[in-house]
C-alpha cells in the first residue's frame, strides 16, 4: 500500500516536531496520529531520555480507544525493547493502530525490530517516508551510536606552506573573510568546540557561531581541554553556554564524558597541540583543513608529532571535497579505511 498524501503532509509535520526535542543520547523523533480519514488526531516528539517516546506521547493525548484503526506517522521506526520506557510497537499495537509509517529504521541491534513486531501483529507498515529529511535530523545521532562517541571534526587554518601562525605566533587571520564565515556555519552546525588552554590564553577566542555580527541560534557548547584554569574575564565566559573545562590531556575520556552529556557531534579547533593529539589517538572522523596562499615559513607547523615515524605508518586521508572559499581552499577529508596506512 502506497502512502497517501495524507501521510506524507503528516511525516512532514513528524520531521518539525522531531526537532522540538532535545538533541541528546537519545534521537529526536517526531510522532503523528492520523484517523483512518487522514485527519490529525494527536501530535507527540521525544523530549529526552527517560521521557515517553515520540508515538507514546502522541497516543497519550488520545482518549482510550481513540486511536483504533488509525494511523500512526513517525520518524524512526517504532522501538523495540524495554529500556526506561516500554517498547513503542507494543504500545501501537496495543492501542489498536492499523497501519504505521515511518521514515528511517532503528539502526539499534537491541531496540530494532519494531517493524517485525508489527507486521507479525498484523499491523501495516510502510518504510522509508522522506528517508533523506529524517536521516538530516538525526545524522550526529546515528554517527554517535556507531562510534561509540561523538563524531569528531578536527578543523584548523594553515598557509601553503604547512605554517598555523608566523614565527613570533600570530596567526589573525591567514584566511580570508570567506573561509572564517565558513567556519562559523560548521560551527553551528557541532554540538560542541573544543579547544585547548594554549589557545585558549593565547588568543582569548569567544568560540561562538556568527553570522556575520549576529550570532547563530544553534550554539556549540564550549569545551576546554587542559590543566590551565580559565581566567575570570575571558570572552569564552560570555559564551551563551557555560563552559564545560578538563583537566586532563585524556582526549579519550573528554569524549566519553560529552556523550553522556547528550554531545553528538564535536568541532576541535583548539591549535596545533590539540588538533594533532586528536589525530594521533585516531579520532579525527573528518578533516577540514582551510589552504591560504601564504608562506610564514617557521616552526609552528599547523599539525605536530601524530604518531607516524616513517612513511610507512603515514595516515592516509580519502578527500570528499575541494572547495573554493575566495582566495583559499577548504580540504574535507576523513580516514581513508579502503587504503592499508603507508600504501603508496
Amino acid at each position: 500500500m502506497a502512502v497517501n498524501e495524507a501521510e506524507r503532509r503528516a511525516m512532514t509535520r513528524a520531521l518539525e516536531l522531531a526537532t522540538l526535542g532535545p538533541r541528546g543520547i537519545n534521537p529526536q523523533v517526531g510522532a503523528v496520529i492520523l484517523s483512518p480519514d487522514g485527519s490529525v488526531l494527536a501530535e507527540g516528539w521525544h523530549r529526552g531520555a527517560g521521557t515517553p517516546h515520540a508515538e507514546v506521547d502522541a497516543l497519550a493525548k488520545l482518549a482510550p480507544g481513540a486511536a483504533r484503526g488509525a494511523t500512526a506517522v513517525v520518524t524512526l521506526e517504532p522501538c523495540n525493547h524495554t529500556g526506561r520506557t516500554g517498547p513503542c510497537a507494543v504500545a501501537l499495537i496495543e492501542a489498536g493502530v492499523a497501519r504505521v509509517v515511518y521514515a528511517l529504521d532503528d539502526p539499534g541491534a537491541v531496540s530494532g525490530g519494531g517493524a517485525d513486531r508489527l507486521r507479525a501483529a498484523g499491523v501495516s507498515v510502510e518504510a522509508g517516508e522522506q528517508a533523506d529529511a529524517a536521516l538530516r535530523v538525526i545524522d550526529g545521532w546515528l554517527r554517535s551510536q556507531r562510534l561509540g562517541r561523538p563524531h569528531v571534526t578536527v578543523k584548523w587554518a594553515q598557509s601553503l606552506d604547512g605554517r598555523a601562525a608566523a614565527s613570533d605566533g600570530s596567526s589573525q587571520w591567514i584566511t580570508g573573510p570567506e573561509a572564517r564565515a565558513d567556519v562559523h556555519r560548521r560551527r553551528a552546525e557541532a554540538d560542541a568546540i573544543v579547544v585547548g588552554t594554549g589557545t585558549l590564553l593565547a588568543d582569548d577566542p569567544a568560540l561562538t557561531a556568527r553570522d556575520g555580527d549576529e550570532l547563530y541560534a544553534a550554539q556549540p557548547v564550549p569545551v576546554v581541554i587542559g590543566t590551565r584554569p580559565i581566567p575570570d574575564d575571558a570572552a569564552i565566559r560570555r559564551h551563551p553556554h557555560t563552559a564545560l573545562a578538563y583537566e586532563t590531556h585524556d582526549v579519550r575520556a573528554v569524549l566519553a564524558d560529552l556523550r553522556e552529556r547528550g554531545i553528538q557531534t564535536v568541532f576541535v579547533e583548539g591549535g596545533p597541540t590539540l588538533a594533532s593529539a586528536f589525530l594521533a589517538a585516531g579520532l579525527a572522523d573528518r578533516v577540514l583543513a582551510y589552504i591560504a596562499p601564504v608562506l610564514l615559513g617557521g616552526p609552528r607547523l599547523a599539525v605536530t608529532d601524530i604518531g607516524v615515524p616513517s612513511i610507512d605508518a603515514a595516515r592516509r586521508l580519502a578527500v570528499e571535497e575541494w572547495v573554493p572559499l575566495g582566495a583559499d581552499l577548504l580540504a574535507i577529508a576523513h580516514p581513508d579505511t579502503t587504503r592499508p596506512e603507508g600504501s603508496h
